[in-house]
């Protein structure tokens, strides 16, 4: 069972303090956990550029004219595991602000088991970055087409593993290609790709 510190309550719409961010538009902050971005072997392989890529995304959208709603989702590993609940490697990378939300999750699908739904109209624009692409970007991103949220994902901004080809005789398939096979993958399902040049725009003028 989650404990008080692992779960922040949702507030009803009517107490949430300004500024909340703009409903119609979500900044997801998908397991941007300390392990994550701790430098390989321990954290991604993309670390060092995907780490940096991620800090100025949240300035941009904390920083908008109109900032979007902004979410940390916070996975919960079993125990022994990196992000095992309290221990340093499951901690945020990035402080969220007092009006900014978290949510905890067990599952890759940022929606199954969590409240992410009540914060996130069916309606939404929500602009994805975070770990891992293979993963609970795949999952979360699929789930929220399926809702009829128009989602954007970020090159750059996302990252996973090397994958183990368990049916490859060993072989090991570089997170590079894997997070460039997700792209398109999410791409042809629906998903808007984005570029980091593209950032100044993404919050603001269109």
């Amino acid at each position: 069972m989650m404990n008080s510190e692992e779960h922040r309550p949702v507030p009803a719409p009517s107490a949430i303090p300004h500024p909340n961010g703009d409903p119609r538009r979500v900044l997801l902050v998908m397991d941007v956990q300390k392990f994550m971005l701790s430098p390989p072997p321990l954290g991604v392989p993309a670390s060092a550029v995907v780490g940096p890529n991620i800090a100025r995304i949240l300035a941009q959208a904390r920083n908008a004219a109109h900032p979007p709603r902004v979410i940390f989702v916070r996975n919960h590993g079993d125990r022994g595991e990196p992000d095992e609940p309290n221990t340093q490697g499951w901690q945020l990378v990035h402080d969220p602000l007092p009006h900014e939300f978290v949510i905890d999750k067990r599952k890759n699908n940022a929606f199954a088991g969590t409240a992410l739904a009540e914060l996130i109209p069916a309606d939404a624009e929500i602009v994805m970055i975070g770990m891992q692409s293979d993963f609970c970007i795949r999952a979360t991103c699929s789930s929220a087409l399926e809702r009829g949220n128009d989602v954007l994902l970020i090159k750059g901004a996302h990252a996973t593993f090397d994958r183990l080809e368990v049916w490859g005789s060993g072989a090991v398939t570089p997170a590079a290609q894997v997070e460039k096979e997700i792209e398109s993958e999410l791409e042809e399902a629906g998903v808007i790709l984005l570029e980091m040049k593209d950032l100044p725009s993404i919050f603001d003028n269109r």
